[in-house]
């Protein structure tokens, strides 16, 4: 096991000295949760400014897929960067982005020739699917899912829909959508009563029967853009008929289905892209977060008879950078090579080791997971499920002082999305650590 260390007063001295300077030229509409200032990382450890270390269960939000600098990503972007540091692949050619794109093409959960565009970022990456499948269609209308988390710019922001906040001060918005439930049988009042639900628990025919009936004519409908688990959601893990269902719907009118992969994808749930799990082909995939450990990059991959867009059509600057391509390309061979068998192992870990502390504290209403994508969802008793911020938070901020970096997700979950090359003895002190942090939030409260 790693060598534990002594925390000093949480934040230390440094730390608050940083937080002082940060609240003076920071815009506030950051949403820090814990006072954490790294100072620097070692695959899935951490440790702040003074000298205190952590064990990463967030990855800077699912990013650092290979840990926090992976010796051959700092390998690939030194390198890169002694030749030249951007060249704009919209209006020059380099080898990176094509090598790159060439990779995205061979591992996409799409048959067929594929078209790949470049950008900076997840909410980049929405906006190019979203202008593309406009441009392809020439339809004006959209569908997307309550709870869904595609980005804050303000094409993505009309089909966000997790948290009022987000969405509070900046209306109109600028694209038509129409918001619909998202599969969920943990929320089923059916699933309370049954082992397994008999029902048809998912929105599918809530879509074609009275949606596309009562408001939207279907050929209106340019596409469907849905994240195959939701993240910021909470992690909600779909019925297994939900995605074929949506498939099938879209293929029925000539709608365009948009997996929203930036958080699922490149490895997290144990297969390239979570859509694999259920056998579903999307017409275009947006990509980001975990695709260059660290760098900024994100892609959309889709269809070539979909990216017909001519030259000037769309554009990024920095999308596709030399030094995030080179960090990607190297990103994809340690995960295809070595991490993605390793993510499925280790979330059977944290599944069985969440389960046995289930057992032990009835305020964990849910364990689920798929590879390194793990909830466990917190509540004010068992039988209600009523959802329980307040422990959300007060684990969350126990796990940090006690040395373990954690991130919520929809209302009182815990999500665990570590680095794809965590080892089972991090795993193992880390859940030992969120054990101990939850019991004494749960004994404070009585």
């Amino acid at each position: 096991m790693a060598e534990k260390e002594s925390k000093i007063n949480i934040p230390g001295p440094k730390a608050r000295s940083y937080l002082d300077r940060d609240r003076k030229v920071i815009s506030p509409s950051y949403t820090r949760i814990y006072p954490f200032v790294i100072d620097h990382g070692k695959g899935s450890e951490v440790w702040d400014v003074d000298g205190n270390r952590y064990i990463d269960f967030s990855a800077g939000i699912a990013v650092t897929s290979t840990g926090h600098s992976h010796p051959k990503v700092v390998k690939a972007i030194k390198e890169q960067a002694d030749l030249f540091l951007h060249m704009s692949g919209t209006d020059f050619y380099y080898p990176q982005q094509i090598e790159l794109a060439e990779k995205l093409a061979e591992i996409a959960p799409m048959s067929g020739e594929k078209g790949i565009f470049f950008t900076n970022s997840g909410a980049e990456s929405v906006e190019a699917a979203l202008k593309l499948a406009l441009h392809q269609t020439g339809r004006p209308h959209f569908i997307a899912f309550y709870g869904a988390f595609h980005g804050r710019t303000m094409g993505a922001l009309s089909f966000t829909a997790s948290k009022p906040i987000q969405r509070t001060g900046f209306s109109p918005f600028t694209s038509e959508v129409t918001h619909v439930p998202f599969s969920n049988p943990y929320r089923c009042p059916h699933h309370r009563e049954e082992s397994e639900c008999k029902k048809n628990c998912i929105c599918v025919d809530y879509i074609e029967e009275t949606v596309l009936k009562t408001k939207l004519s279907p050929t209106q409908v340019a596409a469907i853009i849905v994240e195959p688990i939701q993240g910021e959601g909470g992690y909600i893990f779909p019925e297994d008929s939900f995605l074929p269902r949506l498939r099938e719907l879209c293929d029925k009118h000539g709608i365009l289905l948009i997996a929203d992969e930036i958080q699922t994808g490149i490895g997290r749930t144990g297969k390239w892209f979570a859509v694999e799990h259920w056998g579903v082909e999307p017409d275009i995939v947006c990509v980001a977060k975990g695709l260059a450990s660290g760098m900024p990059l994100g892609a959309i991959i889709a269809r070539s008879d979909i990216m017909k867009w001519g030259p000037g059509t769309h554009a990024n600057t920095f999308g596709g950078n030399p030094l995030s391509c080179v960090a990607a390309l190297a990103t994809l061979e340690l995960i295809e090579e070595e991490f993605m068998q390793n993510a499925t192992q280790m979330g059977e870990v944290f599944i069985d080791e969440l389960k046995k502390i289930q057992k032990r504290h009835p305020s964990i209403v849910r364990v689920e997971g798929k590879g390194l994508m793990v909830v466990a969802e917190l509540a004010k008793d068992p039988v209600s499920k009523d959802p329980d911020p307040e422990l959300q938070d007060e684990v969350i901020q126990r796990a940090f002082k006690k040395g373990v970096l954690l991130l919520g997700c929809g209302t009182s979950a815990v999500r665990f999305v570590p680095p794809l090359n965590i080892s089972k003895e991090l795993v193992e002190e880390g859940l030992a650590i969120f054990e101990d942090a939850l019991g004494e939030a749960e004994e404070a409260r009585g």
